[in-house]
């Protein structure tokens, strides 16, 4: 039964294909459909998605209805799908494996480097349109443009046809699943790097040790980026925990929300602060002076503008805005 539903399905892409093609005998922009057909495997329908995703937010460019146009919203949905596909792959190919190692194995597929040198592997980096005067141009924006461009797919042919490319384009061209599956990912020494490198503080925080159903010891830590959360990872050992949580925060602080607020904190942290001195403070320290010290005369402080004048004093000094 299973194999003949997947007959049918074959039929219906290698039909849809064929249609597809004819349509393209009338459209004017065959190039750009030709172009995207070499990457996808098949014709899309709605160009302008695809366009979109590979639109960076540098360009500044706005619709008719003045709506920001370019690839975050797509990028946004394509995250999700990419999650969910890979997981997809990932649970069917490694059967009986425990949900650790599946979600490390996929993590390692979605993670930024590996989406950035997909999109460049079929192409995509090419494509991207991005303002050269925007310093954004960095190695994120190909891995970005990867999920919109899934983000795309999903919305022009929906997620059967977004796993085929996955599975068919991809995976079988460019990833060994096995081999990916025991490569070691240092993500705290990534979240590290990363900090050092954007002089941001990052703390690990043991918050929790427990024990599970059979009485192994399991260890629970929070990372903080310039004092505000942003991931919690458990594990076995403290290693584990943390490896958890720093790959959590990996992914948060590719949240442009997120972003904002480690800046701000930042900005607070490294500007220099004025010391604000209470009402009470203030009478507390007068309490401290000697009585004399804090009553006077105003008259004996406002000198007689005449007393002790010199005759120089009228004279202007060339240097006095240097003194």
């Amino acid at each position: 039964m299973h194999v003949l539903s997947s007959r049918n399905t074959l039929s219906k892409i290698v039909l849809r294909n064929k249609i597809d093609k004819i349509r393209l005998l009338f459209h004017r922009d065959k190039e750009s459909y030709l172009c995207f057909y070499r990457i996808l495997g098949f014709y899309p329908r709605n160009i302008n998605i695809y366009e979109q995703a590979l639109l960076h937010k540098s360009t500044s460019l706005r619709s008719d209805k003045g709506r920001p146009l370019n690839n975050e919203r797509l990028e946004f949905l394509g995250d999700a799908i990419l999650d969910a596909i890979v997981g997809d792959i990932v649970y069917k190919r490694f059967d009986g494996k425990r949900e650790g190692f599946l979600t490390n194995t996929r993590s390692k597929i979605v993670q930024r480097e590996t989406l950035n040198k997909l999109a460049v592997e079929i192409g995509l980096d090419k494509l991207i349109k991005y303002s050269t005067r925007s310093s954004s141009h960095n190695s994120y924006m190909y891995g970005n443009a990867f999920e919109a461009f899934i983000g795309a797919i999903y919305l022009d042919q929906g997620y059967e046809r977004c796993k085929q490319f996955m599975e068919q384009q991809i995976i079988n061209r460019y990833i060994d699943l096995d081999i990916i599956s025991r490569k070691e990912v240092n993500f705290k020494s990534k979240l590290i790097e990363w900090s050092q490198k954007n002089k941001m503080e990052v703390s690990f925080e043991l918050i929790e040790q427990f024990l599970d159903r059979d009485s192994n010891p399991v260890f629970q830590t929070e990372i903080h980026i310039e004092g505000l959360p942003a991931g919690t990872g458990s594990g076995y050992s403290k290693k584990e925990s943390q490896q958890n949580a720093a790959q959590m925060a990996i992914k948060k602080v590719k949240e442009s929300a997120f972003i904002e607020a480690v800046n701000e904190a930042k900005t607070f942290r490294t500007s220099p602060q004025t010391e604000v001195i209470t009402e009470q403070e203030t009478a507390e320290l007068k309490n401290e002076l000697p009585q004399d010290e804090i009553s006077f005369n105003p008259s004996e402080v406002i000198a007689d503008p005449n007393q002790n004048k010199s005759p120089y004093d009228d004279l202007e000094s060339p240097d006095r805005d240097l003194q």
